[in-house]
């Protein structure tokens, strides 16, 4: 399988010499971690830990950090960064001549650095615009059978930070220091509050246009995100996981993969 490009992603570029020091002030996971060959998942978030954007940071050249973030949020974000900006030494820009590439083939694996959620998910890195076929259709196939949420199922302003796994997959520092949304978010953890989240489940049955997802009593506890034939991803109360669960007339199974294990 040659590397395909995820279309439906973008990258910004974060430069100069207070890169690390303005995205470490803001951001959920400490960026000094960002190396080649090694990315980082990470969140904006709202002050009250809800998540704003999602992204996946590489890294550029001559100590540039590029973001990886989904192709629709990717204006909001720059004049989000922008904000932020104030008088510290970054440039900020899009970089329309490269792309997000991904590949799942054991060939590439050995030379390309692994997804920041999850080396089940495959390889994931930035190159040139045009080097690889599109294939985010693939792709999202690919995660949905590996059962792990993206930015669809993350939304904007929507979900607690911890609500959508990124806990358990890699994509918050509890030891970095200070970031917007930091002090709801630390909370969670160490109180051990998170009680609804993204969850991957398969569908049996049709669920027409149903959203909601509900107990056998008809009571709704859940709500559809995303779905590819039968493989979905849900925002869930986790204490339902093991009881039958309903979307329309599809029967909901939640899926536990390795990354969730923890989560119950």
């Amino acid at each position: 399988m040659t590397p395909i490009s995820l279309e439906n992603r973008a990258v910004l570029a974060v430069d100069g010499p207070d890169a690390v020091a303005f995205l470490q002030g803001l951001i959920t996971h400490d960026v000094g971690l960002v190396a080649p060959g090694r990315a980082v998942f990470a969140g904006l978030l709202s002050p009250q830990g809800k998540a704003l954007f999602d992204f996946h940071l590489h890294a550029g050249d001559d100590g540039a950090i590029l973001i990886d973030v989904a192709a629709e949020k990717a204006e909001a974000l720059l004049k989000r960064l922008n904000m932020y900006k104030l008088r510290k030494a970054v440039t900020l820009a899009r970089r329309d001549d490269l792309a997000v590439l991904a590949s799942w083939s054991a060939d590439i694996l050995g030379g390309a650095p692994a997804d920041a959620r999850t080396a089940a998910l495959g390889a994931r890195w930035i190159g040139p615009a045009g080097s690889a076929p599109a294939g985010a259709e693939a792709y999202d196939a690919h995660r949905l059978g590996v059962g792990v949420p993206d930015s669809l199922d993350i939304g904007s302003d929507e979900l607690l930070w911890l609500e959508t796994g990124a806990d358990l997959l890699d994509g918050v520092s509890f030891t970095k220091g200070c970031y917007v949304g930091q002090e709801n978010t630390a909370r969670m953890h160490h109180r051990d509050k998170v009680r609804r989240r993204l969850v991957p489940v398969t569908l049996a049955g049709d669920p027409g246009d149903a959203v909601e997802v509900k107990d056998a009593a008809g009571r709704a506890c859940g709500k559809l995100r995303s779905r590819l034939g039968e493989q979905a991803i849900v925002h869930l109360r986790l204490e339902e996981a093991g009881k039958p669960l309903f979307l329309g007339d599809a029967v909901v199974t939640v899926q536990r993969p390795a990354w969730l294990e923890t989560a119950w």
